[in-house]
């Protein structure tokens, strides 16, 4: 045996030597023993190139003893070295150490994505400090929160009312956050789970230009993944205006195990909110890692995670009642609307090299969700004695699995990159209900109530040409579903079922006209599913309508501190839905079309100050009715925001962070509008020894705005006859509260 090893060696340094190419594999990691991922290896001989997986490993061709290889990262030291034989021989090792973001050192043409490498700038510029904020990071997405802070954000993007996420797919570490048939809303994506300070990196596309993203991925997807590890232990508490308070705890379990890591964190909100009835909110977070990595980068994680809320609400109150003095901006008509909800989530991932290269990713997903939510929209329009108020529960079950294979390969002088991979998601929603009830107590009359299984299998490739200056990206995915619903308000056993079959093409260009600028052209048919109930009610038509869309871009540094991003896009519909909750329907506004501009812009004005700003124009219409009745509702013309962020000042971070929406029709023939608003946010931190001090003002300027907006025919009490008019939820008036963190 050692003899054989002998040989074996002496063969390498003999074929090494005589100066013939061949493949070198090694990892990268940072100077906690951590992998990094995305890290750009680069031959400076033989200009073959490589990224590092998640788990720190690059495999590079056409490498010999003697070549230099050049390794670098965006916030991290680069690093030169010159190969020898021995490398060849075990797994080359490289340590990377930590430094502060410097635009000016981003080559473009280097970067696996890099938009994606500007969102980690600006997620390590400016880190994200609340649940409300983590959304806000995608550039170009507009939040709006309307029911005392349980019920999901009300997303905006690129002139979409996604309403809580029909139009965007969200993941987390690969599970999924969208729920499908939900009782509330088709998409309904409810991100509170999710813990801030936990945040590694968020990966985001605008447009349904990729293949491993399918139901909602039209308008754009987010993915978010946790961190692998924590540098320290903290724990932090706020206290603001309006009786609020945070609490915060990251524990790191393990000390210096350089294969294992393992953490806990804890969150705890509460807050009555600046309404006259008291929100009574109050939310608990528990969040669980553990990753190992075996002698050969194998990478294994387990994740665990449990989040309850409750929250009382004043809901959306009619323009005319403030107008004429009888309540104010903060007061309610029904202040009885509220919820509850709790999910628990577990996440087994696991990675590993095969053979022959080839590298295998997967993860294995069960959430256990469940939600109660009551809403009044419409006050005495239907009931007149009892009120409008309405019921939405469910209880849900999430079984998923997810896995991919990947390989490089040359295919003469060019390099081949392919993916390939399956997908499983099956939900079991048991006594989804919508009824009309009587002060959260009593139930006046069952509208809907059922059990929904749905199920949905995918199959995906991805393929990527590499010319050198031009990538050429065709993909192709598949996607079968299975629809079940038993109408439990039948007398007889009913279960009906419907299925479908959809393939969806993306093809995408990609050209670096030189190092800091690159041309892209992107297209591709995605989809967004409808509901089973509305699926199996109208057999089976518009379960599945189709998206297509084009972008065509730039991303430019035209000076070393400034980037800046472009994007000319279309996008039409086939279907168009619209979710009418308390009638428990969805409805189809038929085809629609949206053009628009994307502008980003980046620019490092010193080493402590940062400047960010996205941009969205866009002009979104109905195809099926005439002119000027063909606005979409509350699809907005123009989005903004960006602001200036302060690191590494004597002690010293923070931020100035502003957000605009323009005013937007809320009806077809834009007779009602829903006004716009500009708000700004301000932050403080100071940090000495191992504590940090903290301020945050909301809404600097006391501005009055309305953070949600919806045209609603809506009869009070005392009112004969219904008015169609904007009925809104308030936004935060100013609002103050301190913190302070302890490392350790």
């Amino acid at each position: 045996m050692k003899t054989s090893k002998a040989i074996s060696l002496f063969l390498l340094i003999m074929f090494s030597s005589a100066g013939i190419a061949q493949q070198l594999k090694g990892k990268v990691i940072n100077n906690e023993n951590q992998p990094l991922e995305a890290a750009y290896v680069y031959n400076m001989s033989s200009k073959s190139h490589a990224h590092t997986s998640e788990d720190g490993v690059f495999v590079i061709e056409n490498t010999k003893v003697g070549d230099s290889l050049q390794v670098g990262l965006m916030g991290y030291t680069s690093k030169l070295i010159e190969i020898n034989p021995s490398n060849f021989e075990t797994l080359l090792e490289l340590t990377l150490e930590d430094k502060a973001y410097q635009l000016e050192e981003m080559v473009i043409t280097e970067e696996l994505n890099a938009l994606h490498t500007i969102s980690r700038l600006d997620l390590n510029t400016n880190p994200v400090n609340s649940s409300q904020e983590i959304l806000r990071k995608v550039p170009g997405l507009i939040i709006g929160q309307h029911a005392g802070g349980g019920k999901a954000e009300q997303l905006f993007l690129r002139g979409f009312d996604i309403d809580h996420g029909t139009d965007v797919s969200i993941t987390v570490d690969g599970m999924p956050v969208n729920m499908v048939s939900h009782a509330h809303g088709q998409g309904y994506s409810d991100l509170h789970f999710l813990i801030p300070e936990t945040i590694q990196k968020i990966d985001f596309g605008k447009g349904p230009y990729y293949a491993d993203q399918g139901d909602f991925n039209t308008a754009g997807y987010v993915d978010f993944s946790t961190r692998d590890y924590l540098k320290e232990s903290q724990i932090k508490m706020s206290v603001g205006d309006f009786n609020s308070i945070r609490t915060l705890g990251l524990f790191n379990l393990f000390e210096k195990r350089k294969r294992q890591n393992a953490y806990v964190a804890t969150e705890y909100i509460a807050t009555d909110g600046p309404f006259e009835s008291s929100q009574n909110f109050n939310r608990l977070n528990i969040f669980g890692k553990y990753v190992a990595y075996s002698k050969d980068n194998d990478k294994f994680s387990l994740t665990a995670s449990h989040f309850t809320s409750r929250w009382d609400a004043s809901g959306q109150i009619p323009q005319r009642e403030v107008d004429n003095g009888n309540i104010t901006r903060f007061g309610a008509i029904d202040d009885t609307e509220g919820g509850e909800t709790q999910r628990t989530n577990f996440n087994v991932e696991f990675s590993k090299y095969l053979p022959n290269d080839m590298r295998l990713k997967s993860n294995v997903f069960y959430s256990h969700y469940a939600f109660e939510l009551y809403s009044n929209f419409t006050f005495f329009l239907e009931d007149p004695v009892n009120g409008d108020q309405i019921k939405q529960q469910e209880d849900r079950h999430i079984f998923g699995a997810n896995t991919s294979i990947s390989k490089s390969l040359f295919l003469g002088e060019t390099l081949l990159n392919v993916e390939a991979g399956l997908g499983f998601r099956h939900d079991i929603v048991n006594d989804v209900e919508l009824s009309r009830t009587l002060n959260r107590q009593t139930t006046l009359e069952n509208i809907q109530l059922g059990d929904i299984n749905q199920t949905n299998i995918d199959a995906f490739v991805n393929a990527e040409f590499d010319f050198g200056k031009l990538r050429i990206a065709p993909s192709l995915r598949l996607d079968y579903f299975k629809f079940l619903y038993n109408d439990k308000l039948q007398t007889a056993y009913t279960l009906e079922s419907e299925t479908k079959t959809i393939v969806s093409p993306k093809l995408n260009f990609f050209y670096d006209v030189k190092d800091n600028f690159q041309v892209f052209l992107k297209s591709g048919i995605g989809f967004h599913s409808n509901d089973t109930r509305v699926v199996v009610n109208n057999l089976g038509k518009d379960i599945l309508p189709r998206a297509y869309g084009v972008d065509v871009g730039t991303i430019w540094k035209p000076v070393k501190k400034i980037v800046v991003n472009t994007a000319l896009w279309y996008l039409f519909l086939e279907q168009e839905f619209v979710y009418v909750g308390d009638a428990g329907i969805v409805e189809p506004s038929g085809k629609t079309e949206r053009l628009g501009v994307d502008l980003g812009l980046r620019y490092q004005v010193n080493d402590w100050l940062y400047l960010d700003t996205d941009a969205t124009f866009t002009k979104a219409r109905s195809l099926d009715a005439s002119d000027g009745e063909d606005y979409i509702p509350l699809a907005p013309d123009f989005t903004m925001a960006g602001g200036l962020s302060v690191k590494g000042l004597s002690g010293f971070s923070g931020g100035l962070r502003y957000r605009y929406i323009d005013d937007r029709p809320a009806n077809e023939d834009n007779s009602i509008v829903a006004e716009g608003y500009f708000v700004t946010d301000f932050n403080v931190n100071y940090s000495f020894n191992n504590i940090t001090l903290g301020l945050t003002i909301e809404n600097v300027f006391d501005v009055e705005w309305n953070e949600t907006q919806f045209a609603t025919e809506s009869r009070l009490q005392n009112e004969s006859q219904p008015v169609e008019e904007i009925h809104f939820t308030p936004g935060t008036p100013f609002f103050a509260k301190g913190s302070i963190s302890y490392r350790f």
